[in-house]
């Protein structure tokens, strides 16, 4: 199977559930960015349940841009405010210390663009992983993709997901199982576990 999606910011479960059954991952490069998306936005578990952490973008609905072409507005400082969130959620977790080194250059250094950025969260989330993906990015915009399976739909917030297998999660306890959360919810709490768990989550 063919699979093209979007590359989102710290992909949720359903993104990665989709990813890991195919043989050959295609990024969405040439749509027109549109707000109100995972494109920009993740989801993790903080002590008050549900948290949205969003890369601030310079966008305009009056000026049509492409996805690629989306600027990340750094001048709000977000890199710190996200790091800081994830400590907070994430440092008694069982798997927090052994991953966040690997993720510290993505809150370190300066991306320009929203799907570079994504693009190397993705790749940084592989190496972590340790998964084997063949991916690369589309070179124009199909409205029907040909030969490919099209789970670009799963970029809009809005889209219903039935609940995945349920595992551990820091505030279990205060809140309950709280499913398709961000890829880093299920990384710092399974740890190596993570590809098995993938494997077993179906769409």
């Amino acid at each position: 199977m063919n699979c093209l999606i979007h590359a989102t910011y710290f992909p949720n479960i359903a993104h990665y559930a989709a990813m890991f059954k195919a043989d050959n991952v295609f990024f969405e490069a040439c749509d027109n960015y549109q707000k109100q998306s995972f494109r920009n936005r993740t989801e993790i578990y903080g002590a008050n349940g549900k948290l949205a952490l969003t890369v601030p973008v310079s966008y305009t609905q009056k000026n049509r841009q492409l996805y690629k072409d989306v600027r990340i507005a750094n001048e709000d400082y977000w890199q710190q405010q996200h790091l800081k969130s994830l400590q907070s959620a994430y440092s008694m977790s069982p798997f927090f210390e052994y991953y966040i080194d690997d993720l510290m250059p993505l809150f370190e250094k300066q991306f320009d663009y929203i799907l570079d950025f994504n693009l190397n969260c993705f790749e940084v989330l592989i190496d972590s992983l340790q998964l084997n993906l063949a991916t690369s990015k589309t070179q124009l915009f199909e409205k029907q993709p040909k030969d490919k399976t099209d789970f670009k739909p799963l970029v809009n917030r809005n889209y219903k997901i039935d609940s995945f297998q349920s595992y551990t999660q820091v505030f279990t306890e205060k809140h309950g199982f709280i499913s398709n959360l961000s890829i880093l919810d299920l990384l710092f709490n399974e740890g190596p576990n993570t590809e098995l768990y993938l494997k077993k989550q179906t769409l």
